[in-house]
């Protein structure tokens, strides 16, 4: 386990899925479906941590064991529909990657 005051992940390799957004003039209701998804991927299988920040930038970086369990979360009924509430209200524009992690480097 590489041990860091972020989060605790295994050894590489896995893999980060980074979400980047700006938020649009909309955001009625946002912060509850966001809180509830941080819990609710946390529960799902193959999850490993995530961190995030908020400035004028959103910036959200999961970590999962493989693609499957990548895969198995964007289709949850329930992100799902936070996914679609997030297009057609609360993003003026976002961007996501899905990298494998094959080094991890932490100070102290």
């Amino acid at each position: 386990m590489t041990e860091h005051r972020l989060t605790t992940l295994p050894e590489p390799p896995y893999y980060a899925v980074i979400f980047t957004s700006l938020l649009s003039d909309d955001t009625a209701g946002y912060e509850p479906v966001a809180e509830r998804m941080m819990a609710l991927a946390a529960q799902q299988p193959g999850f490993l941590g995530v961190e995030s920040a908020r400035e004028q930038v959103g910036i959200t970086v999961s970590y999962w064991q493989d693609e499957a369990s990548i895969r198995q979360w964007q289709t949850h009924a329930e992100h799902q529909l936070a996914q679609k509430l997030g297009k057609e209200r609360w993003y003026a524009t976002f961007a996501l990657q899905v990298a494998r992690v094959e080094r991890s480097y932490c100070f102290p």
